[in-house]
């Protein structure tokens, strides 16, 4: 039972904690986000660059910590939202002393938003978890989501994810039931186990890089919105458009619904 009231969240400190990771770990993080062997630079230590997007299931600690403070069940809720931005490309092995807080907590009526922010010298990430049932207490309701463009896309890619990929991807550390039991994934409104968001979006950034043909290791900051799930074995589509300073991107599964949209800028 929560005992919490969830707009208690603002501004809450979440403390400190030295996140370490080795080779290891950043091979199966590459490799649960579609890494191929022939991706030699991802998956094999003695020349391994580690994907950018390696720091985001490294800070999802706070997300826990913050469900831990007893405002809501984190069983119920949904990662929606996500940004990133790189200071520093990461060493295959190492340790980052991160810091946390919950920066705010949105009104939205029948449900919540709620802001983490995790920082670090190598990182700063904020993410953004959907609380059903969490909203209705007269807070700001926050700004709506941005629009993909109604242009053409630049360019269009795609990738298809692997009917074991949520059960691999767990082993970077998101352990939610949504992604592995089929009766959590039912009590959340879905009729099987539903691939992470964030390993949707590392799928994504990796498959962005390809096809524009940079490093995917030049990441340097990201947006995105999580507006729907991707089931295991989903293909995925992936439109990009050009603009000055980054690449807008939406992705859409087999019925052209989108899952995912945002930006990402390379350096």
């Amino acid at each position: 039972m929560t005992s919490l009231p969830i707009q208690e969240l603002i501004g809450r400190e979440l403390g400190t904690r030295v996140c370490s990771y080795d080779e290891r770990d950043a091979i199966l993080y590459a490799l649960a986000v579609g890494a191929h062997a022939e991706d030699i630079s991802l998956v094999y230590e003695k020349q391994l660059t580690v994907l950018p997007t390696y720091p985001l299931a490294l800070g999802l600690w706070a997300v826990w910590a913050t469900a831990e403070l007893g405002a809501y069940d984190v069983n119920t809720t949904l990662h929606v939202g996500q940004q990133l931005t790189v200071h520093r490309g990461l060493e295959s092995a190492g340790s980052i002393k991160t810091s946390a807080r919950v920066d705010h907590v949105w009104d939205k009526g029948s449900a919540a938003l709620v802001d983490i922010v995790v920082t670090s010298d190598v990182f700063d990430a904020v993410y953004t978890i959907f609380v059903p049932g969490g909203g209705g207490f007269g807070g700001e309701r926050g700004s709506s989501a941005t629009a993909a463009p109604e242009t053409e896309p630049t360019l269009t890619t795609s990738f298809t994810t692997r009917a074991d990929q949520a059960a691999l991807y767990r082993l970077t550390g998101d352990r939610h039931p949504v992604h592995i039991d089929p009766a959590a994934a039912a009590a959340s409104g879905f009729n099987r186990p539903i691939l992470h968001g964030l390993c949707t979006l590392g799928c994504a950034a990796l498959t962005a890089a390809r096809a524009l043909d940079v490093d995917p290791a030049a990441l340097k900051e990201l947006t995105a919105r999580i507006s729907a799930p991707v089931f295991p074995g989903d293909k995925v589509t992936l439109d990009l458009w050009s603009a000055p300073d980054s690449t807008l991107f939406r992705a859409t599964d087999s019925a052209d619904k989108a899952v995912l949209s945002g930006s990402l800028t390379f350096g």
